[in-house]
């Protein structure tokens, strides 16, 4: 066993995310059977001492045959209905089938807003934390019902990612309809599954899709992607069929494991990095990219090429490398309508009450992507 599936075996705090196409069907709606079989494995780990959180899709898809919709439709109003009956039959099935081992369920909706401002990523910290202190188990979901294109997360792979880092996990195990991360189209016989992911120049040249179920957004696009921000962040990560959840929770032998990378990020440099909404952009030149990346320095204006964006200072910005290429984000020490005329110029260059960073080291998180 190696050292990453270990640690997820061996996990007392975990997250466990599950897809929409893993507990819906277009036709039938909610597939209780494999809900049943989900919660048995979850039960199982939590039997074992495990705290444990559950990401769960499936409200819209659970929705969709009691209004008797063929198909995921394709407007924000129809979705957000479908999420409104199709929660609630999500909800009352988890607390049936957990009520079989005996556990009581509870429900967290989030917005995006929920962890991109503070005070409500703090307040969310503490419901999850009392939620489990309890012996409860959280089941979280996208507040589909309010969520708009400008506030959502896009899917629930993100969502796990910032909720693992959120709750203090020791892992992330994202169940999928595929058994693992390939280095094509699984669907190609030619391609294979990579098991094991060191760190992320392992996974920088893999091309993956969009899902294609009818019923998730994400697709393994996403998953990739959060399994990426959560092993920057310090949390190991398996990423595994659903049907394999048993094995997946307890010896962590099937699937892809991505290795956790260095140590793990504090919640401020987490949120900063990958939970906070930025507002703009500040183009760097080669050298600064390096001194910001590689040598974890301060942004000075002499080192910015270009800035687009309207944001104020104390916002949170993107550093993009001469290619667009995001490298870093930070919380800048000027306004958007202050740094046109800064930048390019040394600090001496500068009147004095302008001889400040950009970004200062401590308020900037480089990006490994």
């Amino acid at each position: 066993m190696s050292v990453t599936r270990k640690a997820v075996s061996d996990a007392e705090r975990l997250v466990v995310k599950v897809g929409s196409s893993a507990l819906t069907t277009a036709g039938s709606g909610l597939d209780v059977e494999r809900l049943n079989a989900l919660v048995d494995a979850v039960a199982g780990r939590i039997g074992r001492g495990s705290q444990l959180v559950l990401v769960s899709s499936g409200a819209i898809g659970a929705g969709l045959a009691p209004l008797a919709l063929g198909k995921r439709p394709r407007d924000l109003a129809t979705q957000q209905a479908a999420a409104s009956v199709g929660q609630l039959q999500l909800a009352h099935a988890y607390a049936e089938s957990f009520g079989r081992y005996s556990l009581t369920v509870g429900q967290v909706l989030l917005t995006s807003d929920d962890v991109v401002r503070r005070a409500h990523y703090r307040n969310a910290q503490r419901t999850f934390s009392r939620l489990l202190a309890l012996g409860a188990v959280p089941v979280v979901n996208e507040n589909d019902t309010v969520a708009t294109e400008e506030i959502r997360f896009g899917d629930n792979d993100r969502l796990a990612a910032l909720v693992a880092h959120l709750i203090g996990a020791d892992a992330l195990v994202l169940l999928s309809d595929v058994d693992g991360l390939y280095d094509g189209d699984p669907r190609d016989g030619a391609t294979r599954r990579i098991s094991e992911v060191a760190d992320d120049a392992d996974v920088r040249d893999i091309t993956v899709g969009m899902s294609s179920s009818g019923l998730g957004t994400g697709g393994m696009v996403s998953k990739l992607a959060a399994a990426r921000t959560a092993a920057a962040a310090g949390i190991p990560v398996l990423l595994a069929a659903a049907a394999e959840a048993a094995s997946a929770l307890t010896t962590a032998e099937v699937g892809t494991a991505f290795a956790a990378a260095g140590s793990r990020l504090s919640a401020r440099r987490f949120w900063l990095g990958y939970a906070a909404g930025p507002t703009g952009r500040l183009q760097l030149d080669d050298g600064a990219v390096a001194a910001v990346v590689r040598r974890r320095r301060s942004l000075l204006a002499a080192g910015v090429t270009g800035v687009s964006g309207d944001f104020q200072a104390g916002d949170v910005v993107e550093l993009v490398d001469p290619a667009q290429r995001v490298v870093a984000r930070g919380v800048v020490a000027f306004d958007a309508g202050e740094l046109p005329e800064l930048i390019g110029r040394s600090s001496h260059e500068l009147p004095p009450e302008q001889r400040r960073e950009v970004v200062h080291a401590d308020d900037l998180v480089p990006l490994h992507r």
